[in-house]
């Protein structure tokens, strides 16, 4: 299954980094964030990824040309007057990364639109580029599978702005509503499952995922939630970047579930 991520956004609240690269690119630890997150989802057995870039689409698509000759040991011979490289130990993840450029001013569901002809007619994942969580993501596409709708989101508790979630018995979704600042409801996290038919839903560039899409979804009884209780937090702006690299400081990152 195929993992897509957004991250074609500008990044404004974070403008102390991301004036110079993507908000995705914006290390924690010493890596990027997106790294992170294809690394959690990597450790489910999930590695293929298409990156909806957009803003400073150069630095993503630099960054993994770079990635396989950083991470491994390779001598330069040009005793003969060429350059013959031999790469010996590596380091990489078995990943496949598909970096498509989603425009610069595309909207969520427009940049999901763009990469349909690289996901075929086939079940996939969505999430934000800006976000770390330690979600069961096997439980998760377990979950989305056993429903049968055509969309899941991962919701989590937290007091921010962001889309609120009313949430019936049965996990089905029965509205979604931009957030208030005196909100202290279930949102959504993103770490999201969807059928092809997800496309149906997406007309343009302008179709904005969380407000268009999902709207519809729930008139249509097709969007549903899986309930997360653990860790999750954004990267929205400089604050947010320090709670993460604390985690790390201090040994206590729980989105960390692989082994270095």
């Amino acid at each position: 299954m195929k993992v897509v991520l957004l991250a074609g956004g500008y990044g404004t609240r974070i403008s102390e980094e991301s004036q110079y690269k993507p908000k995705p690119m914006v290390e924690v630890g010493g890596m990027p964030i997106l790294w992170h997150i294809m690394k959690c989802y990597s450790y489910y057995g999930f590695n293929e990824f298409i990156i909806c870039a957009g803003y400073k689409q150069h630095v993503i698509k630099k960054w993994f040309a770079d990635y396989f000759l950083i991470h491994s040991d390779i001598t330069y011979d040009f005793t003969n007057g060429s350059n013959d490289m031999t790469i010996h130990d590596h380091s990489c993840e078995p990943w496949k990364v598909t970096v498509v450029n989603t425009g610069l001013n595309t909207m969520t569901g427009g940049r999901i639109k763009r990469i349909q002809k690289f996901i075929g007619d086939e079940q996939f994942m969505v999430t934000y580029g800006d976000g770390l969580c330690d979600v069961n993501i096997a439980d998760l596409v377990k979950f989305h599978k056993s429903h049968r709708k055509i969309a899941t989101l991962t919701a989590v508790v937290q007091k921010q702005q962001k889309g609120i979630l009313d949430i019936s018995n049965d996990y089905s979704v029965r509205s979604f509503r931009e957030k208030s600042m005196a909100d202290n409801s279930m949102i959504n996290a993103g770490y999201m499952v969807f059928q092809p038919e997800i496309f149906d839903y997406l007309k343009d560039d302008m179709t904005i995922f969380e407000q268009d899409t999902f709207q519809k979804l729930v008139e249509n009884n097709q969007l549903m939630s899986y309930v997360h209780k653990g860790f999750w937090q954004c990267m929205d702006t400089k604050h947010e970047k320090d709670i993460l690299e604390a985690c790390l400081e201090q040994g206590n990152a729980p989105w960390k579930v692989w082994e270095d």
